[in-house]
């Protein structure tokens, strides 16, 4: 018990330097430019407006290395109160001009495939104390069915807002968004890849309607959906922005083509896999590459969690010969 709450309390650590450095990167990526919407706009009063400027003085010659020690400037809590509702203007404001495109649905899919992943991982920790691979993907820590979720909720949540839509409607739309996606995703990766990474039945989950599909998890789409939709699709499309600089276009550019690839050649892993347990030998020199680098024992380590169907006799990439079992 003290060694799984060290290990948590090492964890958080982590993730709080984690985060850290995106910020830190995703500054440079914007030049250090860092707008104050509050300060700027017409809705706090120019006393606040003031107080703000000052405060910024102090930082600025602070981290310049100038800066004298001297009475603290603050807000008081009418003045953070006033910025605050300010701050929700302006992004109410932002959100409603927006018009989603490539650049934040790429950003969306790559947050929510490594956070989902991190968090599933700490989820089976500290629930069973099962630390395993779980990742989805050949190449980086993610998990496409997190990142694919994070960017269906943010476009139907996105929708839902512009029409105005009540909690429970959301809650009802993010179940069924939810459940088709885990229905679509499971019975393709077992269909096309030959892998399964949950069944619901097997597992005796109460309330399974299908291998995949579960009313409790239903439940936390619908919940999930909601959450999003007030308090993580607004902050967060607001802190991606749009891309106003090269760097910011640049990086993703390189990260959609990184992202692709990875997803293609998952792909090309798991349908090698299939076919070396079919006892079927590579057709081209690339397949003979997918063979030598990502052999079964490596998918199976990769992979932990997921249970790949051999179809018959492996053949062994390294000999070009079939071996039973």
């Amino acid at each position: 018990m003290l060694l799984s709450l060290i290990s948590l309390v090492l964890f958080v650590l982590f993730v709080v330097f984690i985060l850290w450095c995106i910020g830190s990167f995703w500054a440079w990526l914007g030049r250090g430019k860092q707008l104050r919407h509050a300060a700027e706009s017409d809705v706090v009063s120019p006393a606040t407006r003031k107080m703000i400027q000052q405060i910024e003085a102090v930082w600025a010659a602070q981290k310049a290395g100038t800066g004298k020690q001297g009475p603290k400037v603050r807000l008081n809590r009418e003045q953070l109160r006033e910025v605050h509702r300010a701050e929700k203007e302006v992004r109410n404001d932002f959100l409603d001009h927006l018009h989603l495109g490539w650049y934040q649905i790429v950003m969306i899919f790559f947050i929510g495939s490594v956070l989902g992943l991190v968090l599933e991982e700490v989820w089976m920790f500290i629930t069973a104390g099962v630390t395993e691979s779980r990742v989805g993907l050949v190449w980086g820590p993610f998990s496409p069915l997190y990142g694919a979720g994070a960017v269906l909720l943010t476009l139907v949540t996105f929708q839902l807002r512009k029409m105005h839509a009540k909690g429970i409607v959301v809650f009802l739309v993010s179940m069924v968004v939810g459940g088709l996606l885990e229905q679509i995703t499971g019975w393709s990766m077992e269909t096309f890849m030959g892998a399964v990474s949950w069944d619901y039945i097997a597992g005796g989950v109460p309330g399974a309607i299908t291998k995949w599909v579960a009313v409790p998890f239903l439940i936390f789409w619908g919940l999930l959906g909601y959450l999003w939709y007030r308090f993580i699709m607004p902050p967060l499309l607001c802190g991606l922005g749009v891309p106003t600089t090269k760097r910011k276009v640049i990086f993703v550019t390189l990260l959609s083509i990184y992202l692709v690839l990875d997803v293609f050649m998952t792909i090309m892993c798991f349908d090698r896999r299939a076919e070396r347990d079919a006892g079927i030998p590579p057709a081209n020199a690339f397949e003979e590459w997918v063979d030598e680098n990502f052999s079964n024992a490596f998918m199976s380590e990769r992979f932990q969690n997921m249970v790949i169907q051999g179809t018959g006799d492996a053949y062994d990439a390294m000999t070009g010969t079939q071996n039973n079992g």
